[in-house]
């Protein structure tokens, strides 16, 4: 029988009113977010089960260092003004999505963005949480990051970065026309209770893959591929994402990777 993860560890201890518990990894005694909220505020050391969002760690170093959701950047929205929440990948449809909302007239947008608590690499798309904040402060946007443990349930991870936005009233993804990944979408974030009501927004929902391709070559950002999943012949990694790679792409896969097949990251001109 594999040993129980360090989450179910921990949520295990919380039920029962603990202050700690021992991870199963190293057998060092690690505080739950009970023991660590007698201390009334943040201690800065990027404790794994910090409730404070870290407010202590330098916003410089969190990328690194933060074990739960915080803002990753110096920007924030208002927290009295509603505002958008749109869920970044730091590829070529979250970026998308964002030039749709602003067409839209949308101006109070804030980024969240998860990755691996381990790796500090963005799921399937194989580059680390820094080059996301690198794209937050060029476009000058708040950003909010969440480490993803193994183990624990996504919508409770997620749901902490919804409280550091308290005017938050949208939640907006790129999704381009995968219905089960809608549907999901959906049945995670509007069906799950919560403190208020939250829309959601899908502006690039059945868009015609022409008008995407235009508007990407209109933002003059380079989108480059990131990760590859299937066989792609004439295809590789830092190959740039445009008209040209498309066409040249078996008919059997979706022109934008919507399948999985591969995933892209934007730079603009300021980036490394």
């Amino acid at each position: 029988m594999s040993q129980p993860d360090y989450w179910d560890l921990h949520e295990a201890a919380v039920a029962r009113g603990e202050t700690t518990y021992t991870d199963p990894e190293t057998g060092h005694m690690v505080f739950t977010r009970l023991g660590l909220a007698e201390r009334d505020q943040c201690c800065g050391a990027g404790c794994r089960h910090c409730p404070f969002g870290h407010e202590s760690v330098h916003v410089a170093m969190r990328a690194r260092r933060i074990q739960q959701a915080a803002w990753l950047s110096q920007a924030r929205p208002d927290p009295e003004a509603a505002c958008t929440l749109l869920f970044w990948s730091g590829g070529k449809d979250s970026f998308l999505a964002l030039r749709a909302l602003k067409r839209q007239g949308v101006t109070d947008i804030a980024l969240v963005t998860s990755f691996d608590v381990r790796s500090r690499v963005i799921a399937h798309r194989e580059f680390a949480i820094d080059a996301v904040t690198e794209q937050a402060a060029h476009l000058g946007l708040p950003l909010i990051g969440v480490p993803l443990h193994p183990g624990g349930d996504y919508l409770d991870q997620i749901a902490p970065a919804l409280d550091l936005a308290p005017g938050c009233d949208t939640l907006a993804f790129g999704d381009l026309h995968l219905d089960h990944i809608r549907q999901w979408r959906e049945e995670t974030f509007g069906g799950a209770e919560r403190k208020r009501s939250l829309a959601l927004s899908f502006p690039l929902w059945k868009a015609d893959y022409a008008d995407l391709i235009a508007d990407l070559e209109a933002s003059g950002a380079r989108c480059a591929i990131s990760a590859i999943t299937a066989e792609l012949p004439g295809v590789h990694v830092g190959d740039l994402f445009d008209r040209a790679l498309m066409e040249r792409l078996p008919e059997s896969v979706d022109r934008f990777g919507e399948n999985g097949e591969f995933h892209t990251r934007i730079a603009f001109p300021s980036a490394r």
